[in-house]
């Protein structure tokens, strides 16, 4: 918890003390000399506290420091300070490792898979392995997830199968969302992971929704965690997640991918300020962390301290996991037009998620290269395998698209599936109805 509430006061966040405010955290000098001579009296108008000055002074975005980013390994895989070693044991390291790897490995087989031309999209989770894991480790079965589009990880933590995720690319009869999504677009309600939607940061303050009806349940033991990218934060739905939650005290984790780039717009086009971290303390009044996203150590310490707050004190927290995004932002995107190889290269070796694991299950004794190699030959097996088993099933009946929004069908509905029903009989040469359910 201590680093939780350093990364809050670290902006300046202010506390009361005997009916005063005092002001604490990295603010510079100059940005706390608003006055030669310190003011005696402090205001208590109703939109904010504050202590009166006699001075005018702008105050400006350099004057605070930013938000520390905390870390528990370094790239070599050393722990930089033994009291934030998490202490897992080697069943759990290794369940990280190898859950990295098989998202890894199967996002290789996939991307492939599109380029051939048999699936429609894809999106891969290089680089970011850690920011999935690392939180997935540290939350309960009973918490609910809503994804964006980049959260895999999540549900390969969380129990969610090979075959579960080619059908519902292929999008054949046996996808849980019975092809009514894009691919990538996972959902699990065994799993508590609420369906992917493709349109960016919806999800937020239908999270922070949910998370405000669990904080009214009576004896509450689950929280909210909603995945976003920094490219979803500038949309119009996140600041309201954000005021929404600091308002009405949700348990909610509003977990940031902070991975440099929405699709093809680098963060440093995307925002001004201290990232997305830099508007919780101040700008929404939240509590806040920021973490090495390629460190599953310092994602996981840190999302246990995050649970372990938004439970507590029945308040929401804004988590940003620093990374990089490693491969293309999805199959309809080539990165290599706005950023250098070069760059690219650094990250997905020195500074890659797998790779510091690695290195810390090396110094620890804990790593067998071999092992891993037919670990990795077995997971490109099954991939494609099961690839082989999902192109071959049938897709659900094309009359399902009207089905499975209302309870009951309206008549307008009614009359569309009709006159589908009337075109495809009469043009049926054109579709190919034998893959369909019929």
């Amino acid at each position: 918890m201590s680093f939780l509430r350093k990364s809050v006061h670290i902006l300046g966040s202010v506390a009361r003390r005997q009916q005063h405010l005092k002001i604490r955290g990295a603010i510079s000098t100059a940005a706390r000399d608003y006055s030669s001579k310190p003011a005696d009296d402090y205001a208590n108008f109703p939109g904010a506290k504050a202590p009166f000055v006699s001075k005018l002074n702008l105050i400006q975005p350099e004057d605070y420091a930013p938000i520390p980013i905390y870390r528990v390994m370094d790239q070599d895989g050393y722990i930089a300070d033994e009291t934030q070693d998490p202490q897992l044991g080697r069943e759990v390291v290794e369940k990280m490792f190898r859950d990295m790897v098989l998202l890894n490995t199967m996002d290789k087989i996939l991307y492939e898979s599109q380029r051939q031309g048999r699936i429609s999209f894809y999106m891969t989770n290089f680089g970011e392995e850690a920011s999935h894991i690392g939180s997935a480790a540290a939350l309960e079965m009973r918490d609910l997830i809503y994804g964006q589009y980049r959260e895999a990880g999540v549900l390969v933590w969380r129990g969610f199968r090979i075959d579960q995720f080619i059908d519902q690319c292929y999008g054949n009869t046996e996808d849980l969302g019975r092809g009514k999504q894009m691919p990538v677009h996972y959902g699990s309600r065994e799993l508590n992971f609420v369906t992917i939607s493709s349109p960016l940061s919806t999800q937020m303050p239908q999270a922070v929704g949910a998370a405000y009806a669990m904080k009214l349940k009576p004896n509450n033991d689950a929280c909210v965690v909603c995945y976003f990218g920094e490219g979803a934060a500038s949309e119009g739905d996140a600041h309201a997640a954000f005021n929404f939650a600091a308002t009405l005290g949700s348990p909610v984790i509003l977990f940031c991918r902070n991975n440099g780039f929405a699709i093809s717009t680098p963060s440093h086009e995307q925002y001004r300020g201290d990232g997305i971290a830099g508007r919780g303390p101040m700008g929404y009044g939240i509590t806040t962390i920021r973490v090495d996203g390629t460190d599953v150590f310092a994602v996981y310490n840190a999302m246990k301290a995050a649970r372990e707050y938004v439970l507590k004190e029945n308040k929401p927290v804004v988590f940003e996991a620093l990374a990089y995004r490693v491969g293309h932002h999805s199959t309809s995107d080539d990165s290599t037009a706005y950023r250098p190889a070069e760059e690219i290269e650094v990250w997905n070796t020195v500074e890659h998620p797998i790779s510091k694991l690695k290195r810390y299950m090396v110094h620890k004794g804990w790593f067998d290269e071999d092992v891993e190699n037919e670990y990795v030959k077995d997971i490109r097996k099954k991939v494609l395998k099961q690839i082989a088993v999902s192109e071959k099933k049938l897709k659900p009946n094309w009359r399902e698209m009207f089905e499975g929004v209302y309870a009951e069908m309206p008549q307008h509905l009614i009359e569309q599936r009709k006159e589908l029903e009337k075109h495809i009989e009469a043009h049926k040469e054109h579709y190919p109805l034998k893959n369909f359910e019929k």
